[in-house]
């Protein structure tokens, strides 16, 4: 049976089209994909993102303990900040990438996948027994108890205010939410709750993702759409974030990541501290590195009048000689054309290489891009727009 997220009914009064996601029964769109994605293009979306997964670590081992098991470097974080960063195995693939939060000096939030969720809580509990001696910690698994929205678009800084009482945030020493940099965690109070928010997202758009009670989800969305009115917020589903983030290059686990692809295959070598100290994967990523990519992931565009491409497309080199395989793919409406990402050889990995894309048994010519494939303004210097850099939460 799928699970639901406590904004199912509001989803529902609202006309979306639910589908299965990672186990959820969760809106692909509410009034349509296009018009939805240009919605946080030019103004601001709300996502509910409920379905990903929550774990806190907290104790004096924390740190000593997560900084083994992620790729990042932990030790640069201080409190209320965040961190793109992976999990990998020893083979150096990828078990799932995620963001992780450091909200007390002991504690840490990790933000997972939806369907890595379960695989991902029982990789972090087998390396307990394997973790570094020293002070202790605890793994607990708060996905069910919390709810988590993502509120994205050039005028999400206008918004969120108008719901956080007088644009402040309990105990944080900057003016308000509006104020917050780029992977910044605060927290405010809601009906006598707390409430964690980050200036973070999966875009390419300015916004924050909000991490709260599940039990005050629905009226904090329906404030949320309420204060946006004047914005012209709109709800937004998954079709549209996957979308907007192929647009950005962003990479989706189970198309650009898997544990048979590496984050240096994937071109997230700056998110993989090799030199911070041994973590799982640490040996087998130092190899790669040193004796060179077989492949590598690429944006591309198609060229002129094409269907749009779509996963698992045979990539050619302009000779005919299969060199990879889509693994990201759509029509793009902020380009109105045909975009994607590939794994492909590594060698043919080149910005501005013509290649071809199998649609049907006939050749299409497409050309190699630099990611984001869609160029747009830094996001949360104060107001502008989820860089190459991953301002990223997942999508599931």
């Amino acid at each position: 049976m799928l699970k639901r997220t406590p904004l199912y009914e509001a989803h529902c009064r609202l006309g979306a089209r639910m589908v299965e996601f990672g186990g959820w029964e969760m809106p692909l769109l509410y009034r349509g994909i296009v018009e939805e994605h240009l919605a946080v293009r030019q103004a601001a979306g709300v996502f509910d993102i409920s379905h990903m997964g929550n774990f806190t670590v907290a104790g004096p081992g924390a740190g000593a303990f997560l900084n083994h098991c992620l790729t990042n470097d932990l030790d640069r974080l201080a409190v209320g900040q965040g961190q793109y960063t992976l999990m990998c195995n020893e083979r150096g693939g990828v078990v799932d990438d995620l963001y992780v939060f450091r909200v007390k000096p002991d504690e840490y939030l990790l933000v997972v996948n939806a369907a890595r969720t379960r695989a991902d809580w029982e990789w972090l509990d087998a390396l307990v027994d394997a973790a570094p001696t020293g002070d202790g910690f605890n793994l607990r698994d708060d996905t069910d108890r919390l709810a988590a929205l993502a509120l994205q678009g050039p005028r999400a800084a206008e918004i969120l205010p108008r719901v956080i009482e007088g644009g402040s945030i309990a105990g944080m020493l900057v003016a308000g939410v509006a104020e917050l940099k780029k992977n910044q965690w605060a927290g405010f109070v809601f009906r006598g709750h707390p409430v964690g928010v980050a200036r973070t997202g999966y875009t390419g758009e300015d916004g924050f993702e909000l991490v709260l009670p599940a039990g005050l989800a629905e009226e904090f969305w329906t404030l949320l759409l309420a204060a946006g009115k004047a914005c012209a917020l709109q709800p937004a589903g998954l079709g549209a974030r996957d979308t907007l983030r192929t647009e950005m290059g962003y990479p989706l686990y189970g198309h650009e990541l898997s544990e048979d692809i590496t984050p240096l295959e994937a071109g997230l070598q700056r998110f993989v501290a090799l030199s911070k100290g041994d973590f799982v994967g640490r040996n087998a990523l130092l190899a790669q590195a040193e004796e060179g990519l077989r492949r590598r992931l690429v944006g591309f565009r198609m060229e002129g009048r094409t269907p749009p491409p779509r996963p698992g497309m045979e990539v050619q080199d302009t000779g005919g000689r299969v060199i990879g395989r889509v693994t990201s793919g759509t029509q793009s409406p902020s380009l109105g054309t045909g975009i994607g990402m590939a794994l492909i050889a590594a060698a043919e990995a080149v910005e501005g290489r013509p290649i071809r894309v199998v649609m049907r048994g006939r050749a299409h010519p497409a050309v190699i891009v630099r990611r984001p494939i869609l160029s747009r303004p830094k996001p949360g210097s104060g107001g502008a727009s989820n860089d190459s850099a991953l301002s990223a939460s997942k999508a599931g």
